[in-house]
Parts: structure tokens; C-alpha cells; sequence
């Protein structure tokens, strides 16, 4: 197939919060890294973005799924909880098991793509847009 089929998703927790790949690779980076600052760098995301996201995750659970240490010898840095590492464990493993049920559905669909079709439709779709206003 000369388009490759991907899977994107989310799950929600409730109707109040999801956890999708963006915050899973976040999760992934800090604990490949030990900072969240060089996570957010890898991902050219604000700290400020990657700290909202993270402090968002620690506090829909009960459990943390990091924790950060302050300064120190070593300076601070943050690690993922063994419950931050099962949220990441249990995504990617759901993400590999419907990988393989989406190409089964789909994936003679995929052959109709029109080569140099744009990534993403047109955003201004749904939105309504202002005429624009010309001054005389």
C-alpha cells in the first residue's frame, strides 16, 4: 500500500479528561530523560504547555504519574511514578493491538488517497468566518 495507515487516538477517563499521544510521548520523554524541560524541547512544545499537561495528568488521577525533585546535587528533575509508567504501558499496548484491526478494516480504503493529498483538510471548514470590512 503506498499509503502507510495510522492509527491516532484518545481515551477519555470520564468526560472531564483524556489522555492521547501527545501526553503519552510527553510522559515517555521524561522518562527517557529525567526533565521535563528537555522532554517539552524534544517535542518543540512550551515548558509552560509540557508542565500544564503534566500537572493536569497528576491531578485527574489518584496517583501521580510523576514526581519532581527540586535542585539538589544533580539538580531537579522529574520521574515518572510506576503508575505513570503503567498509563504509558497500557496506551502503547492498546495502540498495538488496534493498529492491526485498523489496516484489517480499512487499509483498501487507503488506496484511494489521492497522491499529494494535503496532511489535513482545511481548518476554516467549521468556523464561521468575517467578510471582510474595507473602510471608504
Amino acid at each position: 500500500m503506498a499509503n502507510a495507515l495510522t492509527l491516532r487516538f484518545r481515551v477519555d477517563f470520564g468526560s472531564r479528561f483524556s489522555v492521547g499521544i501527545g501526553k503519552v510521548e510527553l510522559l515517555e520523554g521524561i522518562a527517557r530523560t529525567g526533565s521535563l524541560s528537555q522532554a517539552a524541547r524534544e517535542m518543540r512544545m512550551s515548558y509552560r504547555r509540557a508542565w500544564l499537561l503534566l500537572e493536569e495528568m497528576n491531578l485527574s488521577f489518584d496517583l501521580p504519574v510523576a514526581r519532581a525533585s527540586v535542585g539538589g546535587r544533580g539538580g531537579g528533575g522529574v520521574v515518572l511514578t510506576p503508575f505513570g509508567a503503567r498509563l504509558v504501558a497500557g496506551y502503547r499496548r492498546l495502540e498495538s493491538s488496534l493498529q492491526p484491526l485498523a489496516v484489517a478494516c480499512l487499509e483498501d480504503l487507503g488506496r484511494h488517497v489521492k497522491a499529494g493529498s494535503p496532511k489535513r483538510a482545511v481548518r476554516s471548514l467549521g468556523r464561521r468566518s468575517r467578510a471582510p470590512t474595507y473602510k471608504s
